[in-house]
């Protein structure tokens, strides 16, 4: 904290001193297009002879703020010719010109912008997420990453984990289960699981895994979110958003291959284009097919993505949108090896398991399916200058089809493993619906920022599952030749003896919600947001279809906060912020073994206090984020024996805490044209503060690593002989992770390890290839959650894609 608290203050001393002498300075602005009348994004404007310039923005806007003089203003991009003109800046007044517009297209744009690696394809400034308004980072007193398909083509990503390792303070638990409603993949975040669930900035679920090919971005918000997002689809250390590509007025597109070891065959296709000869219907598909197998005896992954998009500008006020994603997918389910629970563990790290991981413990044709369809929709109608309607819907259906197989160490030692099994039969449903209201208006000369809405959230889910079965047990000591026995004839005809156990029900979940939320410029540097959630949890219970009775029905009411501050030290390229930021999680009530005792609960509350720093400087070349925060939990449940009458009863009551507190840092830096560098660091301390005896005092086996380390250096030549050749190498570090963590059965430890990735590639403005090789050193290591996961060894990917 000493070093973060004095980097806070030199920077500020720094850049105060700048605006010091800045105060006969003046400003000019502009917009500048393409040449399809576009924005264009990432253009460098510059006055002639000086050190100011400055990059456009997403509109294409630029500001310049300079010492009265008359200038030479050149505007330059690669890809098309400099042009200059003469401008002149008054002290203290500001300027607007005219439209400038260039010869390159939006498609042309942005293929020379990933050949000559602008910083500004990597940072992502804006977004209407975030705050549910068009905020600047600099802007917003909340902590996010943006993670940028130009990044992921970099790393020659393919699947969605891998681009998540870009940002501090995340990483993963274990994989997909496929299992119903929570089957998606868990990542732990500022000491909390959490799942991705929302695409949009609204309901977007999956029971498996998630393909990159339609991701524009991912944003990681940090921190408890349940103002804006509410509780049913966030956790308290924030949650993941996927941002997904749009339609541009533009005809072009992709088409992609890779190949690698392990079996890799993935194609990718991306078109995108105008429909109508007005422009105003537009269209873009994406799509997917992807096959690689496991680097163990047996396993493997298939699917098949598919996303078309589509807008209808129906006037200058109305645009709607309609998107879809139809994703298939089969596989075999990912060792875990999970540890025993109810007794002093033997072995106390992977090692000490003397277990085979090269070997899977399934067979290929035991395998589940994962078939999701979400549908999405948005009209967005401009009521006036002011006022914006946003109204928006979403629907998702998730199935669970197959067989979900896992092994356990169940008995006095650690070698004999269960291996069990279940045929699943479930089908989730989630509906959404918001309407959002956004204006941009002053009050008395004060600009205001505010959105309101409404949100109306569904999940329902329909279980016919068999029971879980004890297959058979395996040695894993030895070369048990019990291994080979398991596959699917053997599984069913096992099944299929079952009598009990078996669950056929229907769950139904309705959530209502209020919001408000308002961001106040004080001065033009001092902004102050305030927001408030009111939020109406409506469970319809379980209705058992077995004995045709419904339980756990209950409703409860949740009030959820949020404010901050920001101060611009230096106007558009410092700021220093702080936030109370809270999150709830509904909490069921129990049937208690005594009468008078209540099993009615409050929900769970968590609330963050955050300080830190961003910065947008040097003309866009660095951009920084740093933070402390400090999250406690209060209202979580725990279980107290109590003596009566000389009997002893294990009562559920609600006084439990939690504390989560930690450092971040996210940094993205151009220091030289061509060079760019992703880099992030976190460090997090969790513990139960108050809880069963077994954990209290105790680090939660779901807040992960303590230290987590990412970085990224790319450099591509952006001129000359060997303009659009580059290379990247960079990795991630993780500290020692407790997996198990209880006085029962002590702790095990799964040991830090760092994982260092290259590529090289060639990028032109047709076509691109690249070569990448994950896990450079072979190195062995293992992510878990009360389990044992090995990961990929050394993996080599090569990538052909055609731009047209």
């Amino acid at each position: 904290m000493k070093y973060f608290y004095q980097l806070l203050l030199i920077t500020g001393l720094l850049f105060l001193v700048t605006d010091i002498n800045a105060q006969s300075n003046g400003t000019i602005k502009g917009t500048v297009l393409t040449s399809d009348e576009q924005p264009a994004e990432g253009v460098s404007i510059n006055l002639k002879g000086t050190r100011y310039g400055a990059l456009t923005n997403d509109k294409g806007e630029f500001s310049i703020k300079a010492p009265a003089a008359s200038y030479t203003l050149v505007v330059s991009q690669v890809g098309s010719n400099s042009q200059e003109q003469q401008v002149t800046i008054e002290a203290s007044k500001t300027q607007k010109l005219s439209p400038i517009t260039i010869s390159a297209s939006v498609s042309e744009l942005e293929a020379v912008n990933i050949t000559a690696g602008k910083t500004n394809r990597l940072v992502v400034k804006k977004s209407p997420y975030v705050s549910k308004l068009p905020l600047n980072n600099l802007e917003n007193p909340q902590v996010y990453t943006s993670i940028t398909k130009e990044l992921m083509v970099q790393q020659i990503n393919t699947n969605f984990n891998d681009a998540l390792k870009n940002t501090s303070g995340l990483d993963k638990l274990w994989s997909s289960t496929g299992r119903a409603s929570d089957g998606a993949a868990y990542y732990t975040l500022r000491g909390f699981a959490t799942q991705p669930s929302i695409i949009n900035g609204i309901a977007g679920l999956t029971n498996g895994d998630l393909d990159p090919s339609n991701i524009e971005r991912i944003e990681v918000i940090k921190g408890p979110s349940g103002t804006l997002y509410g509780g049913a689809l966030t956790n308290f250390g924030g949650l993941i958003n996927i941002v997904t590509k749009r339609p541009i007025d533009t005809l072009g597109g992709s088409v992609g291959y890779s190949t690698g070891n392990f079996g890799l065959s993935r194609i990718n296709a991306d078109i995108y284009g105008p429909v109508s000869a007005d422009k105003k219907l537009l269209a873009r598909v994406n799509a997917a097919y992807h096959y690689q197998s496991s680097f163990q005896d047996a396993g493997f992954r298939r699917s098949f993505f598919a996303a078309p998009s589509f807008e209808y500008r129906a006037s200058d006020k109305l645009t709607l949108n309609l998107d879809a994603e139809f994703y298939n997918y089969e596989g075999t389910n990912a060792l875990m090896v999970f540890l025993n629970r109810g007794r002093q563990l033997i072995a106390r790290t992977p090692e000490q398991l003397n277990f085979d991981f090269k070997r899977s413990y399934t067979a290929n044709d035991i395998t589940y399916k994962n078939p999701t369809v979400n549908v999405r929709g948005l009209a967005t109608y401009k009521l006036s200058n002011e006022w914006t309607s946003q109204t928006s819907f979403s629907r998702s259906i998730r199935k669970s089809d197959g067989v979900n197989q896992y092994i356990m160490y169940i008995g006095a030692s650690d070698t004999l493993l269960n291996r069990y099994a279940s045929i699943l039969n479930s089908t989730s449903t989630a509906i959404d619906v918001q309407q959002n209201f956004i204006g941009d208006f002053n009050i008395a000369g004060k600009r205001n920022r505010v959105v309101v809405g409404l949100d109306y959230l569904n999940q329902i889910t329909d279980n016919d599952n068999s029971p879980y079965i004890l297959f058979d047990q395996v040695n894993s000591s030895i070369n048990d030749p019990r291994y080979v026995g398991l596959n699917k004839q053997a599984l069913i005809t096992r099944l299929g003896a079952a009598t009990t156990g078996f669950t056929k029900n229907r769950t139904n979940v309705n959530v209502y919600s209020a919001y408000l939320s308002d961001v106040f410029n004080v001065t033009d540097r001092l902004l102050a947001m305030a927001s408030v959630r009111v939020d109406r949890f409506d469970s319809r219970g379980t209705y058992n279809k077995l004995t045709n009775a419904v339980t756990g029905e209950y409703k409860q009411t949740a009030v959820s906060p949020k404010f901050g501050l920001v101060y611009q030290v230096v106007k558009d390229q410092v700021s220093v912020f702080g936030n109370y930021m809270n999150a709830f999680r509904n909490v069921a009530p129990v049937t208690q073994p005594l009468a008078d005792v209540s099993g009615v609960f409050k929900p769970q509350q968590a609330n963050q206090i955050e300080g830190g720093v961003k910065l947008d400087a040097f003309r866009g070349k660095l951009s920084l984020t740093a933070s402390y925060y400090d999250i406690s939990v209060n209202n979580t449940t725990r279980t107290e024996a109590i003596v009566r009458d000389g009997q002893t009863y294990n009562i559920t009551i609600q006084d439990g805490t939690q504390k989560s507190k930690g450092f971040e840092l996210d940094l993205i830096a151009n220091p030289v044209n061509g060079l760019n560098i992703v880099a992030g660091y976190s460090h997090n301390n969790s513990k139960f503060t108050k809880a069963d005896p077994t954990v209290v005092n105790r680090r939660p086996v779901s807040a992960g690593p303590a230290d987590l380390v990412n970085a990224w250096i790319s450099y591509t030549q952006p001129t000359g002989v060997l303009k659009g050749w580059g290379a990247g190498f960079g990795g991630n570090y993780a500290g020692k992770n407790i997996i198990t963590n209880d006085l029962r059965t002590g702790e095990f430890t799964l040991p830090s390890y760092t994982v260092l990735n290259a590529t090289i590639f060639y990028n032109a403005a047709k076509y691109r290839i690249g070569l990448k090789v994950d896990n450079l050193t072979n190195k062995e290591y293992f992510k878990g959650w009360t389990t044992v996961e090995p990961q990929m060894p050394r993996a080599v990917v090569a990538n052909i894609t055609y731009k047209f």
